[in-house]
């Protein structure tokens, strides 16, 4: 009975004589884990198929994906059936002369193009603007002025955007300028608050451990502070994302074109085809672009700051 004790105890000790040593699975041998390449160790033994841990039988955690087919599938193809649905509805109703007028020779399409062209260039520049201004705010010499910057990004965005619209076409003309300016305005404050809050969130230890080792401020910034800030930023730019190209509609009041040429169109000509259509285009071009800037903030999200499954 002592005997049977002590080679139990031992077993888990890992310093028993390997007659009397017992493992999960039974008695040993005292021969070495099989690996036969199946890839059946025994628990706790780092080889295939053991756990790796000690001999307490848990399995590591393994990191979860980045992007699963769920994500990458669902979100394109809800939206390509509501693109297919409304094509055979829209190419199977009867449409009046200002109808065809307003759907017919290339005008959807073009109206589209003008649209994510709008969002492109905005976001272009909403990028160029507030993260350079959200790291500069966040450094000793420019901390105290960073909340004059953020209240005046709060005005723009406080403003209803048809009001900054029409105050921008009054000051700079009709045009697509006036209209990406207006846009930009708008969409600046997600994109600078962010940035703000993603660096300033940042273990103020680490920065002081990186400066110990004797990196220079960039590789600070560049290697420990931004990849850190990163999943803030991402987020504020996919707000800024979708954003714009809702306030991208509203482009048609100050000339720029876009798909709120369609809305507006239907709304006058009192047109439900045109308003129902131009309103589809702009909900699944939202939709997209908030998919694409999902699955890039999965994927740029830096592998140290995954979750683990």
């Amino acid at each position: 009975m002592t005997g049977v004790r002590d080679g139990g105890r031992e077993g888990y000790g890992g310093a028993g004589d390997g007659s009397s040593r017992w493992d999960a699975s039974g008695p040993a041998t005292g021969l070495a884990p099989r690996d036969d390449g199946t890839g059946e160790g025994l628990p706790g033994e780092g080889g295939p198929g053991g756990d790796g841990d000690g001999g307490h039988g848990v399995r590591p955690r393994r990191r979860a994906r980045k992007v699963t087919w769920q994500k990458l599938v669902f979100t394109p193809a809800v939206l390509v059936v509501a693109l297919v649905a409304t094509y055979l509805w829209i190419t199977n109703i009867h449409l009046d002369a200002i109808e065809h007028n307003s759907l017919d020779n290339g005008n959807v399409r073009l109206r589209l193009w003008q649209h994510v062209r709008l969002t492109a260039i905005s976001t272009f520049w909403v990028l160029l603007i507030a993260i350079p201004l959200g790291i500069a705010l966040t450094r000793r010499r420019l901390r105290p002025i960073a909340p004059a910057f953020t209240a005046l990004a709060n005005v723009g965005q406080a403003t209803p955007a048809i009001g900054l619209l029409a105050l921008l076409v009054i000051w700079l003309g009709i045009g697509a300028r006036t209209a990406i300016i207006g846009i930009v305005a708008y969409a600046v404050l997600p994109v600078l608050s962010n940035t703000i809050a993603g660096l300033r969130a940042i273990d103020p230890t680490m920065v002081e451990a990186a400066r110990g080792i004797g990196m220079s401020a960039r590789g600070v910034l560049t290697r420990v502070e931004l990849p850190l800030a990163v999943p803030l930023i991402l987020a504020g730019v996919r707000t800024a994302l979708v954003l714009n190209v809702g306030t991208a509609t509203l482009a048609t009041f100050g000339g720029g074109g876009g798909l709120g040429d369609l809305i507006t169109s239907g709304i006058v000509n009192q047109r439900m085809p045109v308003l129902i259509l131009g309103s589809i285009l702009t909900v699944v071009l939202a939709l997209f672009v908030d998919w694409l800037a999902a699955i890039a903030e999965a994927l740029l999200r830096p592998r140290g700051l995954e979750e683990e499954a």
